[in-house]
């Protein structure tokens, strides 16, 4: 069994209330700049989402039919009335051309690194494997492969498995 205080704090959490929560006590971990209510995360999304759309030129009217809602349900996700679900996300990656990641680094850049350079440098590393073709992709996984401590090479791997 965990000790839950031993798990709390090597995750860096800590007590907070959110007011969607009725002040009930949770646990977060901070950001780069405190604690983002669920509400603050939401805009931000919302803000995202509607960027996305209009940078592709699509008007509202004509994006909410091409995702199967009417204008004003659509619009609820881009005034953040309503939340957006993982298959909605998904969907909304899928019509707008963004990876699932590119939402979440808005909403919360902190689950990428210790400190916001760190998190940026992530991002931009892993915008630009994104555009890698796939030949290079595989060079690449092996060359990190010998760079991470107790990584095993595919090539390694399949030897032992042949062995």
């Amino acid at each position: 069994m965990t000790d839950l205080s031993s798990y709390k704090d090597a995750r860096g959490l800590v007590e907070t209330t959110d007011p969607e929560h009725d002040d009930k006590p949770l646990y977060r971990r901070p950001g780069f700049d405190g604690i983002r209510t669920f509400a603050e995360m939401d805009e931000i999304i919302a803000a995202f989402l509607k960027q996305i759309r209009e940078d592709q030129g699509l008007p509202r009217a004509e994006f909410a039919a091409m995702v199967g809602l009417s204008v004003s349900v659509y619009g609820r996700y881009e005034r953040a009335f309503s939340r957006v679900t993982v298959t909605r996300m998904i969907h909304l990656c899928e019509l707008l051309g963004f990876m699932p990641i590119d939402m979440l680094f808005e909403a919360a850049p902190h689950l990428w690194g210790r400190t916001q350079e760190e998190a940026e440098d992530r991002r931009t590393l892993t915008k630009l494997i994104e555009r890698l073709p796939q030949d290079t992709m595989r060079d690449l996984i092996r060359l990190l492969q010998r760079m991470v401590p107790g990584e095993k090479t595919a090539d390694a791997v399949a030897s032992i498995a042949g062995a």
